[in-house]
């Protein structure tokens, strides 16, 4: 128990120091904004259309890797969210108000990182190429998070440990990496 104390301290003081340092960068706040709500989801939906559209011979492939990914992501997700409960920042420190209001109660991991790593990696093993862009996106919808005020950077490491994991694990399984 006193790991996991020393863990929510770290988080708590992580969390202080990224949120009121955007907080108090108009700036930073904006574009914190902008990239959490790139990870609304719409890319994941957006995209593979436009694989498939493209007629790329790599198109079934990328569709259906991601699809079997996203859906394991989602369903893994809302499990560890909706089982381990841990309170958002706003709700745990109750002088804190978030900038916007988040999509659902918890914040154990964070589903838009999980789901831009998800995304990131299904899409780099598929095509390779922006490998770099791809993850500082993913990285930066974490990060925006924090900024935000929805979520702590352990939240943000779950996520993208998460997603990625889930992306190398259904790209082995179907013999694509």
């Amino acid at each position: 128990m006193a790991i996991r104390a020393t863990l929510q301290q770290i988080d708590l003081a992580l969390f202080d120091k990224v949120f009121y340092f955007g907080r108090d960068n108009k700036a930073m706040t904006k574009s914190a904004i902008a990239l959490s709500r790139s990870g609304d989801g719409y890319l994941q939906l957006i995209t593979p259309a436009m694989v498939w559209l493209s007629e790329s011979v790599l198109a079934p492939t990328y569709v259906f890797a991601l699809t079997a990914a996203m859906l394991v992501e989602r369903i893994t997700y809302f499990v560890l969210k909706n089982s381990l409960k841990r309170l958002r920042p706003c709700d745990f420190k109750k002088n804190l108000k978030s900038l916007v209001a988040a999509s659902d109660k918890f914040s154990f991991p964070s589903g838009h990182t999980s789901a831009a790593f998800c995304f990131s990696t299904i899409t780099v093993i598929t095509f390779g190429g922006a490998y770099t862009a791809m993850f500082i996106w993913a990285s930066l919808v974490g990060a925006s998070r924090v900024v935000i005020g929805v979520h702590y950077p352990g939240d943000i490491a779950a996520g993208a440990i998460v997603g990625s994991g889930i992306a190398l694990g259904t790209a082995s399984m179907l013999n694509i990496w």
